[in-house]
This record gives structure tokens, C-alpha cells and sequence, in this order.
């Protein structure tokens, strides 16, 4: 039921909600397909631009670090407006990029200012709603924010080929100006005054250790981790794995990219409809179970030479359970701390795309003449992903 009567949720608002949650999706898939395009025009290695990725992922972890306990003292709308002006300003920049390292550290920028949108959308809906009901809403917001991302590699890669590859980032920022008129002017701040936290490090460093001492907080913590890992392995080399080894043009690659979106969308309605019959652990252990059979598949589609699409078919249902496996472990994790729901979702966030970062980097320094790198990898991270909830988080 809504907790926080200030502002009912309407279809309206689920749409904002959705594009907030959009503009990292949008930083990192709209890229994808120019990434060929980007190492030819600046003359560098693929790893290089793989990294500017990582640079994204990077700031983005640390970013949450300090934008939730900001929105816990001062309030969730200030915060998230300032991240999004500062992530509009960081596209710019990254259009204007003369070389690669400027790109990668003003990516990095950009993915710090790009987390208050992240961890404020989850402390907003928390605000608002229990643990079935945020699970609930979260899927339908996942849903939105899919619809983006399914066409963003599409235009991303017409645009590269039509405009080169700096317009993409000229659409981002124009993106971003859209999303804070409407953060603006349609979103109410949820956290009263008198609910707020005073911002003190002390206190926000001991909330962090109380998270990361407490035996089921970590497991989902590294449960939501490991699988955004295993997703994130394929965002860093699945470009090239597809166009340069199995020679998919930069624009079918979208199309391709796409299967992973509508697989996505039909996991998230699935979510949305079943979790409040079943709960917040059910959909957890069901969305577990696909992604260990999309791990094992990828290893034998490569065991059995089965080709492109002995690839292409155990990443959409990899890249299907993310939101249900996110949104479920969010539910219960911000259930257990509802008092710092921005604390937790900054420590969760940092810890989900820290380890994308720090295994998409490995994979991106690995040999990348065959898919095994991929493969094995996305397999070992559903493996792990699995084996954290299981071991420390099954009773919670």
C-alpha cells in the first residue's frame, strides 16, 4: 500500500520515473554499436574504448557512495536535479572529445553524476511503497525504462553511421534536458523534513559497516552484484564479440541487442504480475534459476559450435532476469533497513556496479579472438550470483 500520500502513482509519473531510470541505460547502450567506429576514428585498441566503459561504470559506483546519504540529509529532488544537470554538461563533453583519454575520464564524470539518478529512483518508490508493492512498481518502472534502451542501440548505431559517432552523445544531453523539466515540475519531494538524516560521515561510514556485517544484507547485496556483473560482461565485449566475430553489421546489432530488451520486458511483466502472489524470495529464487540455465547454456552453445545464435539466445534470457533479480533483492534489502533506504541503495549500487566494473575490465584485458572470455565468465557470475543468495540470504 502507498506510504507516502504526497503523490499517488499514475501512469504519468511511472513515464518519468522510467526516463530518470533510463539515462544510464541510455549512456551505455546507445555507444555500444560505434565502439568499433570510436577505436577506428581515435586510433586506438578496442580495450581502450572497452574501458571508457569501465570509466562509466566506475564513477558510477562510487558516485552512489555519496549521492545516497545526501539524499537521505537533504532530500531526494535537490539531489537527483543536480546529478542530472552535471550528467547532461559531462555528454557535452564527451561530444567534444578529442582524444581517448579525454573521454574516458569525462565518462567516468558523467557515470558519478549519472548514480543519483539510480539510487534516488529506488529511496523515491521506497518512499512511497512496502516491500511487494516496491517490487511491483520497480517492474513497471524497469518496463518503462526498457523501451529506451530496446530502440537505443538501433538509432545509436544509424546515428553513428548517418552522423558519426559524437551525435550519440548530442542526443544524450538533450535527453537529459528533457528529464529535468520533468523532474522539475512533476516530481514531489517524498522525504519530509522532519525524517531526513543530518549528513555526518561518522554515522554514514558505521551504516555502511552495519550493512556489510549483517549475513543476509551482504548475500543479496552480491546476489543483485554478480548477476549485474554478468550482464555488464556482455555490454563491454558483446559488441565486438558479435560485429567482429561473427561479422553482424553496427547497425543489426541493435536489432540483436533488442532480443535482450524484449526478453527483458516479458521477465519484468511477469515479475510485476506474480510477486505480490508469491513474494519478493519466490521471484528472487525463480529469476535465479533462469539465469543459471543462461549461464550453462552459454557455455555449451560454445562446447557444441552452435554459432551466433548459440550465443545470442542464453544472453536474452541472462539479460531477461536482471529485473527481477534486481528489483527483488531491493525489495528485500531496503524491507530490512526502510530508515536509510538511500544508504542501503548507495552501498548496494556501489557494490553492483563495482564488480561490473572490476570483472567487465578483466574480460576487456582478456584474449578477444573467441567467445569463451564471454561465456565463461557470464557463466561463473550466474554461478556466484546464485550461490550468495543461497548461502547468506535464503531465510531473510
Amino acid at each position: 500500500m502507498p506510504k507516502n500520500e504526497n503523490q499517488k502513482l499514475s501512469f504519468m509519473l511511472i513515464l518519468i520515473l522510467g526516463a530518470i531510470s533510463a539515462l544510464t541505460p541510455l549512456a551505455i547502450d546507445m555507444y555500444l554499436p560505434a565502439m568499433p567506429t570510436i577505436a577506428r576514428d581515435l586510433a586506438v585498441s578496442p580495450s581502450l574504448v572497452q574501458s571508457t566503459l569501465t570509466a562509466y561504470t566506475a564513477g558510477f559506483a562510487i558516485g552512489q557512495l555519496l549521492h545516497g546519504p545526501l539524499a537521505d540529509s537533504y532530500g531526494r529532488k535537490p539531489v537527483l536535479i543536480i546529478g542530472v544537470v552535471l550528467f547532461g554538461i559531462a555528454a557535452i563533453f564527451s561530444a567534444v572529445s578529442q582524444d581517448i583519454i579525454q573521454l574516458t575520464w569525462v565518462r567516468a564524470a558523467q557515470g558519478f553524476a549519472g548514480a543519483s539518478a539510480a539510487v534516488i529512483i529506488q529511496a523515491l518508490v521506497r518512499d512511497m511503497f512496502e516491500r511487494e508493492e516496491f517490487a511491483r512498481t520497480m517492474s513497471f518502472i524497469t518496463l518503462v525504462m526498457t523501451v529506451a534502451p530496446l530502440a537505443a542501440p538501433m538509432i545509436g548505431g544509424y546515428v553513428a553511421v548517418w552522423f558519426g559517432w559524437r551525435a550519440i552523445f548530442w542526443v544524450l544531453a538533450a535527453f537529459s534536458v528533457v528529464v529535468l523539466l520533468a523532474v522539475s515540475f512533476k516530481i514531489s519531494e517524498t522525504l519530509p523534513k522532519e525524517k531526513r538524516l543530518p549528513f555526518n560521515l561518522a554515522s554514514t561510514l558505521r551504516n555502511y559497516v552495519r550493512l556489510m556485517t549483517n549475513k543476509s544484507a551482504v548475500g543479496l547485496i552480491f546476489c543483485s552484484g554478480f548477476s549485474f556483473a554478468g550482464m555488464f560482461t556482455f555490454l563491454t565485449v558483446g559488441s565486438f564479440v558479435y560485429i567482429d566475430l561473427y561479422h553482424v553489421s553496427t547497425q543489426n546489432f541493435g536489432y540483436l541487442f533488442g532480443l535482450n530488451v524484449v526478453c527483458l520486458i516479458l521477465m519484468t511483466s511477469i515479475n510485476g504480475r506474480m510477486v505480490k502472489q508469491k513474494g519478493s524470495h519466490w521471484m528472487l529464487r525463480f529469476g535465479l534459476s533462469v539465469q543459471f540455465i543462461a549461464g550453462f547454456g552459454l557455455i555449451l552453445g560454445q562446447l557444441l559450435g552452435l554459432g551466433l545464435w548459440g550465443v545470442v539466445v542464453p544472453v536474452m534470457l541472462f539479460v531477461g532476469t536482471i529485473s527481477i533479480i534486481g528489483s527483488n533483492t531491493m525489495a528485500c534489502l531496503l524491507a530490512k533497513y526502510p530508515h536509510m533506504a538511500g544508504t542501503a541503495s548507495s552501498l548496494a549500487g556501489t557494490i553492483r556496479f563495482g564488480t561490473g566494473t572490476v570483472i567487465g575490465g578483466a574480460v576487456a584485458m582478456m584474449p578477444d579472438a573467441t567467445t569463451w572470455p564471454m561465456a565463461m565468465t557470464m557463466a561463473v557470475c550466474a554461478l556466484l550470483s546464485a550461490g550468495f543468495y543461497w548461502f547468506l540470504s535464503r531465510d531473510a
